[in-house]
């Protein structure tokens, strides 16, 4: 039998959606830019960054861009993987060059990832400015990376996945979830 925990309920992660939004609207204030993106990683970045623009827009009154970045070639585990990666579209409604972006993941773990995502976007042109908004960061990445803005901290033991669940069939599934993991 797989362990699955829940974390944290879907008010819960409202909630640390709010708090991240106004996070990034302080911190692009503080930097005197108001113009920014975010950059959802396909899969579960991408609902996350939504869920964002939603809030930034309730607390701007306007919504900003956002991408979806699909960085399956980028990844360095590409070959070690049994099936082959779904590969979706990248879509980046705005120019890169010089722009604020805030590239939105839902957990940060090895750092891995991200700097996967750090290589696809640099691909589309050179930002200004990168930050990194996750939902939940679990602590002790293998790489030099950290979010900017974090929903929640947790530490699972290694064999243990963090997983985020939005929009399921069944509301009783959506949430964060703790779950027995194997690598590949």
């Amino acid at each position: 039998m797989t362990l699955r925990k829940r974390l944290y309920s879907p008010e819960e992660i409202s909630g640390a959606v709010e708090r991240m939004a106004g996070a990034i609207r302080e911190d692009c204030r503080n930097a005197g830019c108001d113009d920014y993106a975010l950059v959802g990683l396909y899969q579960q970045g991408v609902p996350l960054a939504e869920r964002l623009c939603d809030a930034l827009e309730r607390l701007n009154g306007r919504r900003p861009p956002m991408a979806k970045l699909d960085i399956s070639l980028y990844r360095d585990d590409f070959g070690k993987r049994s099936a082959l990666p779904l590969i979706r579209e990248t879509v980046i409604p705005f120019d890169v060059n010089d722009t604020r972006i805030i590239l939105v993941d839902d957990v940060l773990s090895t750092g891995r990832t991200i700097r996967a995502a750090l290589d696809a976007l640099t691909d589309y042109g050179r930002p200004g400015v990168i930050r990194l908004a996750v939902l939940v960061d679990r602590g002790n990445p293998e790489f030099p990376i950290r979010a900017d803005f974090v929903g929640f901290g947790c530490n699972p033991p290694s064999d243990h996945k963090v997983a985020v669940q939005f929009d399921a069939d069944d509301p009783g599934e959506n949430g964060i979830f703790e779950v027995e993991w194997k690598k590949y």
